[in-house]
């Protein structure tokens, strides 16, 4: 195994960072633990002197950074998302401390896109932002003080990555996904899926988008949870097809639909 190892497929996404510093801060973490992808989503100010002078030697980063316009766009290519949060969510989500992290992040299969995202100073990243992340990540603060800075939650990240290759370049143990016999959806691929999803349950009467209540999220937890592969993405969009299908003839030849049973998610 090189040196890089994993982390040469791991991307640093920052969405809404508001302060040009934090960035370069972000990027001197990365090169100090060997991480070189890092992807700006609508950052406030970039590119900026004040982000090459916090990045010291990492200005290289910078430079090669990729800037795009929504979280989607940063992580479509990617077959693991996990995202930072320091809330509680309404709906809890699978979550991991960084070391954990590390060891999910090290299994998966070789060559996967990978994407640690982290949000804005201020409020973090947005539900809607969470809920296109398989996982979520926590560094245990003190509670009394957990007030942490975008550079060092990047770093502390960073660290615990860099400590795993370095413990699998001693070991170099298998994969714990090598040899699956399809490759997992990207993230692209599975908006697309929860899209056609949302309009079967539309077209056969059980989701009512006018009173969505948490279908939709509860939804996008269990099949992020599941980590669905590409061949089990294809039956699934083939089922709805079907299914789409079908509500169409009954309702043009007005035969009526069963009555759907009452769902309890709120």
């Amino acid at each position: 195994m090189s040196e890089s190892g994993f982390l040469q497929n791991v991307r640093v996404v920052l969405v809404g960072t508001s302060h040009p510093g934090n960035i370069g801060a972000s990027a001197r973490a990365m090169k100090n633990m060997g991480l070189s992808q890092l992807v700006l989503v609508n950052p406030l100010e970039f590119p900026s002197d004040q982000a090459v002078w916090r990045a010291v030697g990492a200005a290289d980063l910078l430079e090669n950074a990729r800037v795009v316009s929504s979280l989607d766009e940063a992580v479509e290519d990617c077959t693991l998302v996990i995202g930072t949060s320091a809330r509680g969510r309404r709906i809890p989500w699978p979550v991991f401390e960084p070391r954990r992290c590390a060891e999910v992040i090290a299994s998966e299969p070789a060559g996967s896109a990978i994407a640690v995202v982290f949000g804005g100073e201020k409020m973090g990243l947005s539900n809607e932002d969470l809920h296109r992340c398989n996982y979520h990540l926590t560094i245990p603060v003190n509670p009394e003080y957990s007030s942490l800075n975008l550079g060092a939650a990047v770093q502390v990240v960073c660290y615990e990555l860099r400590m795993k290759q370095l413990e699998l370049l001693q070991s170099e143990p298998a994969a714990e996904m090598d040899g699956w016999d399809s490759e997992f959806c990207r993230a692209d691929q599975m908006e697309h899926f929860y899209e056609h999803l949302e309009q079967t349950m539309i077209d056969v009467d059980f989701h009512d988008p006018e009173n969505p209540r948490q279908l939709m999220t509860r939804l996008r937890r269990l099949f992020s949870r599941t980590r669905l592969d590409k061949m089990e993405l294809s039956i699934l969009r083939g089922i709805l097809t079907n299914t789409q299908r079908n509500a169409s003839i009954n309702k043009a030849t007005n035969q009526p639909a069963k009555p759907r049973g009452k769902r309890k998610d709120k």
